[in-house]
C-alpha cells in the first residue's frame, strides 16, 4: 500500500474494504460540495491552485465571492515514499480563525465569509472579468507607495497579532492598487497562549526576516531598497506588545 507508515489501522481497514480512495474530487464533485453547504449559489472557474488547496470563483446571490477548498489529503513526493494524509478540515479552520484575527483587526485582507469543513468562503478581489493579480506577476505603475503600503500593511497583520509565515510576491495581491495579504494558512499567532511566548515570537520573528529578503528582492527590480532591520523594528514593537513577561 503507497500510505504503508503514514496511515492508522482504522485507514488501512477502510482501504482495504474499498471504502476510501486516493482520488482527488472531480470540479464538477466540489462544484456539488460548494453549493450543497450553501457556501455559494453558483460556482465558476478555479481562479489558483496550491500545493494544499484551490480557490473557486462562485456567487452567493449576485455578490462574487471566493471560495477555497482544501484537498482531502496532501500528496508528499520525495522519492517514491509513500502519500501522507492530512487533516485538511483543521488546516481549513486554522487559517479561516487567523483570516478573522487579520480581518478584524484591519489588516488588509480578504473578508471571510463562513467555513465548512474544508471549505471556507472569502471577499473576491478583482473585478468580474479578471481576478486580482499576484504582485509577482504585476508591473507596478508607482512602486515606491507600494512598497510603502507593504510595509504598513506587515505592521497592521502584526498589530492584530497575525505575522505572515510565508510572506512573498506570490502571497500578494494587487487591487485597487494596493497591497492584499492572502494565504494565512502557516499564519502565526503571537497572541496565543500555549507555549512559551518568547517560543512563539522569536518562531515569528524569523518567519517575517525571510518573508522580508524574498520581498526585498521583489522591490529591487525596480531600484529600491527594502529596508528589512527597520521593518523588524517596526514589526517587533508591533507583536511585542503581546509579550508576556
Amino acid at each position: 500500500m503507497p500510505n504503508e507508515g503514514y496511515l492508522d489501522e482504522s485507514v488501512h481497514w477502510k482501504v482495504r474494504s474499498g471504502q476510501v480512495g486516493f482520488a482527488e474530487p472531480t470540479h464538477r464533485e466540489v462544484a456539488e460540495a460548494i453549493l450543497e453547504t450553501g457556501l455559494a449559489t453558483e460556482v465558476g472557474q478555479r481562479l489558483g491552485s496550491g500545493k494544499e488547496a484551490d480557490v473557486y470563483l462562485c456567487r452567493d446571490g449576485r455578490k462574487l465571492i471566493a471560495v477555497k477548498v482544501y484537498r482531502q489529503y496532501r500528496t508528499v513526493h520525495r522519492g517514491g515514499r509513500p502519500i501522507r494524509l492530512e487533516p485538511m478540515g483543521q488546516l481549513a479552520s486554522r487559517e479561516f480563525e487567523l483570516l478573522g484575527y487579520a480581518w478584524q483587526g484591519g489588516a488588509r485582507v480578504p473578508q471571510p465569509g463562513r467555513r465548512v469543513e474544508n471549505m471556507f468562503s472569502m471577499q473576491y478581489l478583482g473585478t468580474p472579468d479578471r481576478p486580482a493579480p499576484r504582485l509577482q506577476h504585476t508591473r507596478l505603475e508607482d512602486p515606491g507607495q507600494f512598497l510603502l503600503d507593504t510595509v504598513s500593511g506587515i505592521e497592521a497583520l502584526a498589530e492584530s497579532g497575525v505575522v505572515h509565515s510565508d510572506l512573498s510576491p506570490f502571497n500578494i495581491l494587487v487591487h485597487e492598487a494596493r497591497p492584499w495579504f492572502i494565504d494565512l494558512a502557516a499564519g502565526i499567532r503571537v497572541d496565543r497562549l500555549g507555549s512559551p511566548p518568547w517560543v512563539r515570537l522569536n518562531e515569528a520573528l524569523r518567519a517575517l526576516d525571510a518573508g522580508a529578503r524574498a520581498l526585498r528582492r521583489y522591490f529591487q527590480r525596480y531600484g529600491l531598497e527594502m529596508d528589512t532591520s527597520d521593518l523588524d523594528t517596526r514589526v517587533r514593537s508591533k507583536i511585542d506588545l503581546f509579550r508576556l513577561e
